[in-house]
């Protein structure tokens, strides 16, 4: 715990994803107290023509008055 989801348009390459991740759990940890083996990263690429519809309309809007930082689009 915690266990983080990041959804992304496609083309970030794997070295970059995996730095992603790596500065993600540093993040997590410095905020959390969590130590590094507890956190897991998840990366999922959504097509950038699905993303209105998979993403935004079924997961950021409904959820707009709980998101921490939300979208400005």
């Amino acid at each position: 715990m915690p266990h983080i989801v990041v959804k992304m348009y496609p083309g970030t390459s794997e070295e970059n994803k995996l730095k992603l991740a790596q500065a993600i759990t540093k993040e997590v940890t410095t905020y959390t107290g969590k130590p590094d083996m507890a956190i897991s990263v998840d990366i999922i690429e959504i097509a950038e023509e699905l993303w209105m519809d998979d993403v935004y309309k079924t997961e950021i809007t409904p959820n707009l008055d709980r998101l921490y930082k939300k979208p400005g689009y």
